[in-house]
């Protein structure tokens, strides 16, 4: 400050005036500071007494409640301020006791503190303690060698002993009512099953026809571990979705009777399905109640959902599934959001078209996802459809593959088979 500039005691009020709202701002970059004379102008400037002794500011008037901000917090982070709402006080979290959760779950694994008194169920040794495998269900051991068959190397995971493997194979065929349960124990190679693949020689006269396309009979996968493992998947898709599971059609009372399904009504008539086709159906239902299913499993994907996947090869012209599900009038269904409805009749009067509902029961055709039709890549995916056929006077859907399908690859069809009325240009 220059030695010839004098500071009176009213424009110091006036600055403290002006920059007091200055300093309570929190301004990173510029800091203002109001003006103070220091010690030594003091004693140089013939100041007067009251000027050193100022009284402070009268209070600036206050701000109306309505227009007043409501409270912020200003938090110092990196040299930069940063504003934020007062953090809420954490609620507790309550944790429910271990003996319900031991209650409620299907089974529990309780490590001990020792592992020294485990013997083998079937030798009755504790020898060889680096061969005992313990069972993640009932905590029994086993000797690698004593297990029927041998286990040759240490299984990667979850490992279940026999019996407990023997409880869950019960579950998966009581789910599925499979009328035969030793289904494990056959080959799907057997002479029985041969012999029905065979086509029939018939004796006619040597004119050349046009050979007709048949269907084929599904070739389940021949571990019968490998089957468990793909009805289980079902049973778990199913489950999740709180749907039992049914492989025909059903009728229930208040909807669609059962005298509503006549192929004769369809607009403009139905294929019929040729007797050697009926023949072939008939087979693949035989070994569905086997327990012999076709190579196909049930798994999640991120983007898609559930999805199938083939465990085996599939040749052209498979008999993969039927499509079944509850029958109803697609009056009634109208203005239902269920995405998995399938059209069963399309009659010439409206009012008795009917559509199949797999939203409380259903098979594996109600995972099998579809294609976007408004792309080549889209297209390109297809390798089964959706016909329907007159099957003794009654509509029936089958799923039908369009292609030779490669272990491993996944099952898609077209939504649009007949109206092209549904979205699909969203589908990946």
């Amino acid at each position: 400050m220059p030695k010839s500039t004098k500071v009176k005691p009213e424009a110091l009020e006036v600055g403290h005036r002006i920059f007091k709202p200055l300093l309570e701002q929190p301004t990173p970059r510029t800091q203002y500071k109001a003006f103070s004379p220091t010690p030594s102008q003091l004693k140089k400037q013939p100041w007067n007494e009251s000027f050193q002794t100022l009284s402070p500011p009268p209070p600036l008037p206050p701000t109306p409640p309505a227009e007043m901000a409501p409270a912020r917090k200003f938090i110092r982070f990196s040299g930069s301020s940063r504003r934020t709402v007062p953090p809420s006080p954490p609620q507790p979290r309550k944790y429910k006791a271990i003996a319900e959760v031991l209650a409620k779950a299907r089974y529990a694994v309780v490590e001990r503190e020792s592992y020294s008194d485990v013997i083998c169920e079937q030798c009755r040794s504790g020898d060889r303690a680096e061969e005992l495998l313990l069972c993640d269900k009932c905590d029994k051991g086993f000797h690698m060698n004593c297990l029927r068959p041998i286990v040759v190397k240490l299984p990667i995971g979850s490992w279940l002993c026999p019996k407990c493997c023997e409880q869950r194979r019960k579950k998966i065929i009581d789910f599925f009512r499979i009328q035969k349960t030793t289904f494990v124990d056959e080959k799907c190679g057997s002479p029985q099953a041969q012999d029905a693949r065979k086509r029939r020689k018939r004796s006619g006269p040597l004119v050349m026809q046009k050979k007709k396309r048949r269907l084929l009979p599904f070739t389940p996968v021949e571990d019968p571990s490998e089957r468990l493992k793909e009805m289980r998947s079902l049973a778990s898709a199913l489950t999740t979705l709180k749907m039992e599971f049914s492989d025909d059609l059903t009728y229930l009372p208040g909807w669609a009777p059962r005298s509503a399904n006549q192929a004769k009504l369809e607009k403009g008539g139905m294929q019929v399905l040729p007797k050697e086709d009926i023949e072939t159906l008939e087979q693949c239902r035989a070994m569905s109640k086997r327990g012999e299913w076709p190579p196909l499993s049930v798994v999640f994907d991120s983007c898609e959902g559930f999805t199938v996947e083939a465990d085996g090869p599939i040749k052209d012209m498979t008999f993969i599934a039927e499509y079944t599900g509850d029958v109803d009038y697609l009056k009634n269904r109208e203005k239902d959001d269920c995405d998995s409805m399938m059209t069963l009749l399309l009659a010439n009067d409206p009012s008795r078209s009917l559509v199949i509902c797999p939203d409380k029961r259903g098979n594996i055709a109600r995972f099998v996802n579809g294609i976007n039709n408004h792309t080549v890549d889209g297209k390109k995916k297809q390798n089964c459809k959706c016909v329907r056929y007159n099957v003794n006077g009654e509509c029936k859907v089958f799923l039908v593959a369009t292609r030779d399908i490669a272990k491993g690859e996944r099952l898609y069809y077209d939504y649009n088979g007949y109206e092209h009325e549904y979205p699909t240009h969203h589908f990946i």
